[in-house]
């Protein structure tokens, strides 16, 4: 049970690493009234097939660290750290809550099964992050810098969450699927 703990947390470091880097380095940035910033990347993929591979706590806190650290190294983003914690940390929970406790995926022989609550729980994750992402964004912007400038900023994250959420369920389903076997047979242990 100790060794299985450490890798857990060891392959949540490496997730983390993993979300940092496609969070950060591999971004298109929008910019929004205000100052502030929208992106499309594919952060949110890597907190997934986290969440996929590891179960929902564990997956959903590598993506949440890496992500929150991308946060906080950007002078664009560092005001939204807490929320983007939050807003993964839930992604993971809500996709590992699918894929494994609904699912449960990881017992399943039958491949049709294992891709479709992958992709369920992965779009399930997501619609969460398309609805809050925009919400919390919406309500930060009204307080700081007023309605006319949150409409514009809300309807630019609205899009954005959008477009991260279609491609991060489409490269998170497929990888999940591709290390399947190599997680069956021992290769990648947890």
């Amino acid at each position: 049970m100790r060794k299985e703990h450490l890798n857990k947390l060891i392959l949540t470091g490496v997730f983390a690493a993993l979300s940092y880097v496609v969070f950060t380095f591999l971004q298109v940035k929008i910019s929004l009234p205000g100052g502030g910033a929208t992106s499309i990347h594919l952060g949110n993929a890597v907190c997934v097939l986290g969440a996929l591979m590891l179960g929902g706590f564990w997956g959903g806190l590598g993506g949440a660290v890496g992500m929150t650290i991308g946060d906080l190294l950007d002078p664009v983003y560092v005001l939204t750290a807490p929320k983007t914690f939050i807003l993964k940390m839930c992604i993971g929970l809500i996709t590992g809550f699918v894929a494994h406790r609904l699912g449960k995926i990881e017992h399943s022989k039958d491949r049709g099964h294992v891709l479709r609550w992958s992709a369920l729980a992965s779009v399930s994750g997501l619609l969460f992050n398309i609805i809050f992402d925009p919400l919390f964004s919406y309500f930060y912007q009204r307080i700081i810098l007023g309605e006319a400038s949150a409409k514009l900023a809300f309807a630019a994250n609205l899009a954005s969450t959008s477009i991260n959420a279609v491609l991060s369920v489409l490269v998170a389903v497929f990888v999940y699927m591709a290390l399947r076997p190599a997680i069956q047979r021992k290769l990648i242990t947890f």
